[in-house]
């Protein structure tokens, strides 16, 4: 045994001899193929972002939590019909703005909204960043402290949706359950 036997290797010392080869024909090609892919990509990106429609056609704007709460507030106060569970449901007329609040842990207030009819939804939260889950339906979006996301809906479904939190927001995370009632 010769003493470079016994030695030890690390990222910092190469190994001995020819430990690397060059690819072949065939792994080339297909790293070739692979690097030609991502430009065509990375080119088509610009295009995406403004035609590609998958963007959601929202107003965003700067508030503070404190100016969004007062606004939730008075809109909570002005359109209530009654409490579930100590969360206020609120009935809308269609055409108006809607708001809806998050934070640890919970989604204010239950919204009774009329299918078929335009509401402007405005989401923002007023401690620390959520997930907004509309389901079953496929509506995802950050609900972030300091930006009102304003969205228009026009339900089209009737029948009970559930919000869930889908961005992790502590210990009482997998209670942050709120409700969309859709109506006839």
């Amino acid at each position: 045994m010769s003493q470079h036997d016994n030695e030890m290797h690390s990222a910092v010392v190469s190994p001995q001899g020819i430990w690397w080869k060059p690819a072949n024909k065939q792994e080339m090609l297909w790293v070739k193929v692979a690097f030609a892919w991502c430009m065509v990509l990375f080119i088509s990106m610009p295009f995406w972002h403004f035609k590609g429609g998958q963007n959601p056609t929202g107003v965003r704007g700067r508030t503070t939590p404190a100016a969004y709460n007062e606004r939730a507030t008075r809109f909570i106060e002005q359109y209530k019909v009654g409490e579930e569970k100590g969360i206020p449901v609120v009935a809308p007329p269609a055409g108006s703005e809607v708001y809806m609040i998050g934070r640890m842990w919970s989604w204010t207030p239950i919204l009774k909204l009329k299918k078929d009819a335009e509401y402007m939804l405005h989401l923002s939260s007023l401690d620390l960043n959520h997930g907004f889950s509309l389901f079953p339906v496929n509506a995802n979006f950050q609900v972030v402290p300091g930006y009102d996301y304003a969205l228009k809906v026009v339900p089209n479904k009737s029948g009970e949706f559930k919000i869930i939190c889908n961005e992790f927001c502590g210990i009482g995370h997998h209670l942050m359950v709120g409700k969309v009632i859709v109506e006839d």
